[in-house]
């Protein structure tokens, strides 16, 4: 598959905190209502589980399948949006999250790929990633949060 046969969202952020805290914060489900609109993950958070990124009403936004899980360095994550047919009807995303340590911060790339040129799931990601990614870093860095609500776009 050539490169013009996938789309691809980048998003590299570095949020002053530790790897250990911003690690639980994307995985432990009360810090992540706190910054992701009130969703979260539902999964055992290793190899080879299941997944769903759960609305605040419980309804399911996202599913997926852990493919690694590197505490706290990488996660690896099988998607696929299920409250969109359009989107849903893609199919499955890969979605990358890598943490490294830079200096009093750490580095957060997020890569979100789909094997489908010009992918509208990718285009939904690229609006809803910076919103939570801002939100992520105002809450470890302040305790405090900037957007407070989403257009469910994603």
């Amino acid at each position: 598959m050539s490169k013009s046969d996938e789309s691809t969202y980048a998003y590299v952020s570095f949020i002053r905190t530790t790897p250990e805290k911003l690690w639980s914060a994307l995985t432990d489900p009360t810090q992540m209502k706190e910054y992701w609109f009130g969703m979260h993950f539902e999964t055992e958070w290793k190899t080879g589980a299941a997944w769903q990124l759960l609305f605040p009403d419980g309804k399911v936004a996202d599913t997926g399948e852990i493919l690694e899980f590197d505490r706290p360095r990488k996660l690896r994550l099988k998607w696929r949006n299920e409250f969109k047919p359009e989107l849903k009807a893609e199919g499955f995303a890969l979605c990358t999250i890598e943490l490294e340590p830079y200096g009093d911060a750490v580095r957060l790339s997020i890569t979100h790929t789909m094997e489908r040129a010009d992918s509208a799931f990718i285009r939904s990601v690229a609006g809803g990633w910076p919103k939570v990614l801002s939100n992520l870093k105002s809450f470890l860095e302040t305790g405090l949060i900037v957007i407070t609500q989403t257009d469910h776009a994603h």
